[in-house]
């Protein structure tokens, strides 16, 4: 969720910091901040955008620094809980939460440390400067001081007269940039393209010392790390333009119009292929996917959406019972554990908190079949399971998830085939159908996306409402709860998604001409069944908005508009009718005038529960 950044190189790196800060700021947050040696240390915080804190390090040269970018869990938004924390010339920056804190507080309280802030993070300044009354050391006094820490973090530390910058990690993603100037930290690749693309993927537990020409890695036993053998240098695939807007005026309307190539990545394996290989999700796959009776899939948000999708698809191709959990309930309920069950993790990051915690008590069930399905190749939750497909959507920077999410139905798509033939529900005829329509998704995701201007003609009715209801049926109903959450994420107006049989038993009492009704029409055996429903709503006064196949027989009449996507592309469907509803919701933000990218409150990578 915050961002972190942190550099020790020959140059002067307080551009590198800001710069980095800047490539953070989808991730979401309210204050922003950073420490520099120079020699003696110097803070310079902000609430606000990172803009404002670049215009007080204006002038600044500094060769040791750390920065971070705060979204508030302990303590509202402001300049006095914005990070870093200090402690007698010790600065740290951290993203997480600790868990014990409050004892930890009272601890040092009583050892007379003073608290300046509201936030958990000061705690860990005060408990490492503790630390070092029993050794000078700081890499040593970090190890000991985050021993003792409950809970997730990713920090940086540095002190006046130490020219080491020190890291350590767990349960909250951080990353070293190894520069030919220096070397580098940071919680995301993104933030380090600047300077670098050789990175290494620090683990849970690992505490790491930065000097300019060297690192070294300590792991959670407390055993020297050894570079590359045990942490490999990745080199990134990632260019600085792959973050950059380019033409477009926002993130999100990039990364919306950016889905047929990202589709076109994610299916590139089978491209050429005559037959679906269970290869494609790892070398383990093809025993592991043969035996299998059950899923489960756990996720959270719009990677939640994807995987109800996923359930038609699975039970009608293969045959096999699936389940949805939200992450975030699925490991604080009582279950019951199957071994054989493969179980399926959905993140755009890789890094979301609940979904990994959900994977780790799974597996702590004796559920040792797990598959990644991830938009981040050394991502936690790609390390933890057995198997992975990465959607090579490319970095997604807008907080709501446009491509991530059209690729993930992609990768699903293919499980639920892959199971398919390997329950011998899939003949040969099938599969080339199947895979057909899956080569050819890109071009007609481009042709949907031709009805912006169509969309962006409606959109204007919204700028005034305050409530819209989305309907779907059948595995366009979660299709339905993708596009009420689009809405409600980026323009702020109150919006919920229902399977449109539900009108009768509570929903319909909303109806009425304030409250627009935005439903999904594909032409399939369902629709004669939604036109009844619409007709509920159009009966009550309801102003309807209708996303139809060219061949749904659904009509435009006073109160009903209707636009028809170029064709119907049967169990692929929702991937093709989710695209105006992000462009719906898109173009609505515009006219309210709201923060597209970085929509209040919200954060792009959901770290901490």
């Amino acid at each position: 969720m915050c961002g972190i950044v942190a550099a020790t190189a020959a140059r002067n790196i307080v551009p590198v910091l800001i710069e980095g800060l800047t490539r953070l700021e989808y991730r979401g947050y309210d204050s922003a901040g950073l420490a520099l040696l120079n020699p003696t240390l110097t803070r310079l915080r902000s609430v606000g955008r990172v803009a404002e804190l670049a215009a007080q390090a204006d002038g600044q040269v500094a060769h040791h620094g750390i920065a971070h970018t705060r979204w508030a869990t302990h303590g509202v938004p402001s300049e006095r809980n914005a990070h870093p924390h200090v402690s007698v010339g010790l600065a740290v920056v951290h993203n997480g939460i600790i868990e014990n804190y409050a004892e930890l507080k009272q601890e040092l309280r009583a050892a007379g440390y003073a608290f300046t802030s509201d936030t958990d993070t000061e705690v860990i300044a005060h408990l490492i400067q503790e630390t070092l009354k029993a050794s000078a050391d700081l890499f040593q006094a970090v190890q000991r001081a985050t021993a003792r820490l409950i809970g997730a973090y990713a920090i940086a530390v540095l002190r006046e007269g130490d020219e080491t910058l020190v890291v350590a990690r767990h349960g909250a993603p951080l990353l070293l940039g190894l520069g030919e100037d220096g070397n580098y930290a940071a919680s995301d690749a993104s933030a380090l393209l600047q300077v670098t693309r050789r990175m290494i993927y620090l683990e849970d537990g690992d505490v790491a010392e930065l000097r300019r020409d060297a690192i070294r890695i300590v792991g959670a036993g407390g055993t020297a790390v050894n570079i590359p053998e045990q942490r490999p240098v990745h080199e990134s695939t990632l260019s600085a333009d792959d973050v950059e807007l380019g033409e477009y005026t926002h993130y999100m309307q990039k990364e919306i119009f950016e889905q047929p190539q990202a589709l076109a990545a994610t299916l590139e394996l089978i491209g050429g292929a005559q037959a679906i290989s269970p290869n494609l999700f790892g070398v383990a796959a093809p025993e592991m996917l043969n035996s299998v009776r059950s899923v489960l899939i756990l996720a959270c948000g719009t990677s939640y959406h994807s995987g109800l999708v996923a359930r038609y698809w699975i039970e009608q191709l293969a045959g096999i019972p699936c389940s949805v959990e939200i992450a975030s309930e699925y490991r604080y309920r009582v279950s019951v554990p199957n071994p054989e069950q493969l179980v399926v993790a959905i993140s755009q990051s890789g890094e979301t908190a609940d979904t990994l915690a959900s994977v780790k008590h799974a597996k702590a069930q004796g559920m040792g079949r797990t598959l990644a399905i991830c938009n981040v190749p050394e991502s936690a939750i790609v390390r933890e399971c057995a198997l992975r497909f990465l959607t090579r959507a490319g970095p997604e920077i807008g907080v709501a998830s446009t491509k991530a999410f059209t690729t993930q139905l992609a990768a699903l798509f293919l499980l639920a085939v892959t199971l398919a033939k390997s329950a011998g529900r899939l003949g040969p005829e099938q599969e080339s159908i199947q895979l057909k329509a899956l080569r050819h998704l890109p071009v007609a995701v481009q042709k949907v996306l031709a009805l912006e201007p169509e969309i962006k003609a409606w959109a204007e009715r919204f700028a005034d409402k305050h409530h819209a209801l989305f309907l779907g049926r059948g595995h366009h109903y979660p299709i339905a709860l993708e596009g009420a959450l689009k809405l409600k994420e980026i323009s702020y107006i109150h919006a919920e998604g229902y399977p449109a049989g539900e009108l009768k038993h509570g929903p319909l009492a909303l109806v009425d001409k304030d409250m627009p009704v935005i439903s999904i029409a594909p032409n399939d055996t369902l629709l004669e069944k939604l036109k009844s429903n619409l007709k509920e709503v159009a009966a009550r006064g309801g102003e309807l908005y209708v996303f139809a196949d060219a061949d749904s027989a659904v009509d435009a009449e006073p109160g009903v508009h209707i636009l028809r996507l170029p064709e119907h592309y049967g169990l692929l469907s929702p991937v093709l009718h989710v695209v105006p509803l992000q462009l719906l919701s898109y173009h609505v933000a515009l006219v309210k005038g709201t923060d597209v990218d970085k929509p209040r409150n919200l954060a792009k990578s959901v770290t901490v529960e």
